[in-house]
């Protein structure tokens, strides 16, 4: 009697352990259902408490998608990066548009191994076209805690922000703006330089395995004996012009409703104001701080890669 009671406690206790592990794993996934889903290898889409996590080991990595697409808007993450040895692992987060011409705004997290800073690599893709990186190192150790990667984008500029610091901006340069706040890059309008057009986008984040290029150009392979390596996320949303859902990528509408107006489904169109179309003069003083300490690689410089400066990179 005395072992089956034990027994029977121990079942017991084991239950309440699933149940409460079933719970949580559903309160978690209850935060980020209304803004993300997993879009490869669910099984390496965790929820954990109030936090989701991507899991990379040598059978696959994994990816969550937002259920919705938007026009303009800002998308963030509170992230907290792969801790360790972790070179030759790339944690994404990017909004992309569909199609051989879309566009994409990439924050790619370069591992390292033990000790070494990561490197942030922004890139922006305008109709397909890609190969406009930049690298940064960051003023913190992003494996200790959760820190806030942001993207704004409107029909003015595309910023990046990482704790709300402007570390790369993209101006469009036909935009017709007052610009007395505008950073030292900014040169004068041009209908020459591309910026991206009005295209629904989606927010995206993944894990992978990407030693062929990710740390040191390749040198320094990914050591599995590490795994998993786990990414993990404290927080999703996006703000932004959501686009319907039965509208095709073209829809005129949909382009006219997100581009042309103030107030919406979602509220007040905060990102398209006027104090959102530049940086202020203290983000423009943060923006000239990061890049002078904290930027280690602008294609715009690399000559090897292109003798003729990209248009957009003219004044550097």
């Amino acid at each position: 009697m005395v072992a089956s009671w034990k027994n029977g406690a121990l079942v017991a206790a084991v239950s309440l352990a699933v149940a409460a592990a079933v719970c949580a794993g559903a309160a978690a996934a209850s935060k980020f259902d209304g803004v993300v889903l997993p879009s490869w290898a669910n099984d390496h889409v965790v929820y954990e408490g109030d936090l989701l996590k991507l899991r990379l080991d040598a059978s696959s990595g994994g990816g969550f998608a937002s259920k919705n697409r938007f026009l303009y808007g800002k998308a963030t993450a509170d992230l907290k990066l792969v801790p360790g040895d972790s070179a030759g692992v790339v944690t994404a987060f990017y909004l992309s548009s569909a199609g051989d011409k879309h566009n994409e705004f990439d924050f790619e997290f370069l591992g390292n191994v033990t000790g070494e800073p990561y490197l942030v690599q922004t890139n922006l893709y305008i109709d397909g076209v890609g190969n406009r990186e930049q690298r940064i190192d960051l003023w913190f150790d992003p494996t200790a805690d959760f820190h806030t990667y942001s993207v704004l984008w409107n029909p003015s500029q595309v910023v990046f922000l990482v704790d709300d610091t402007p570390i790369r901006v993209y101006e469009n340069k036909t935009a017709t703006r007052g610009h007395h706040h505008r950073h030292p890059n900014s040169t004068t309008p041009s209908t020459d330089i591309a910026f991206p057009s009005p295209q629904p986008m989606a927010v995206y984040s993944s894990i992978w395995n990407a030693d062929d290029w990710a740390t040191r150009g390749g040198l320094v392979k990914t050591d599995w004996s590490h795994a998993p390596f786990v990414a993990t996320f404290r927080d999703v949303s996006v703000e932004g012009c959501a686009w319907a859902a039965n509208a095709t990528d073209s829809d005129a509408g949909e382009v006219a409703r997100c581009t042309g107006s103030s107030w919406g489904k979602e509220g007040r169109y905060w990102w398209k104001e006027k104090d959102m179309q530049e940086l202020s003069v203290h983000q423009s003083h943060q923006l000239v701080w990061a890049r002078a300490h904290h930027l280690v690689y602008d294609y715009c410089v690399d000559t090897g890669r292109f003798p003729v400066q990209p248009p957009e990179c003219a004044g550097r």
